[in-house]
């Protein structure tokens, strides 16, 4: 028997500053620490503060996670990238990077201060809209 596709539902947090995330099968809340999906914070942001500031990377946007094989400092380096790939806002912490295979997907969820959460989940994974 295969395993039900995971279907995330994002819900906008009470403050508005950001989402939980419901099983839309279920309506059960998902717990950040879930091992289906990973929540990270975006390393090197402070590098790139007008681009984590900007609109496409609001809470609830896609964004584009792109694997850099030919990073001199990290083979394993993924870069955080809005969906249109105009901005980068970071990358994917180092020990998390290592362990993806390239084709996840990823949300930006929370701007924390100067920083940048995004939810990572697999390919397979349905993502709906924001329920506010």
């Amino acid at each position: 028997m295969s395993t039900p596709r995971l279907r995330l539902w994002l819900e906008r947090d009470r403050r508005g500053a950001g989402y939980h995330l419901r099983d839309a099968a279920t309506g059960d809340r998902v717990e950040w620490e879930d091992p289906r999906i990973r929540v990270v914070a975006v390393a090197g942001v402070s590098f790139r503060p007008e681009a984590v500031a900007d609109s496409t990377f609001d809470p609830g946007a896609r964004v584009v996670l792109l694997p850099e094989p030919d990073n001199e400092h990290d083979p394993n380096a993924v870069g955080i990238w809005n969906e249109p790939r105009t901005l980068q806002a970071g990358y994917v912490p180092r020990e998390v990077a290592a362990e993806l295979d390239g084709s996840e997907q990823a949300v930006s969820l929370w701007r924390a201060g100067e920083g940048l959460r995004v939810l990572i989940a697999p390919a397979d994974a349905w993502i709906g809209r924001p329920r506010r």
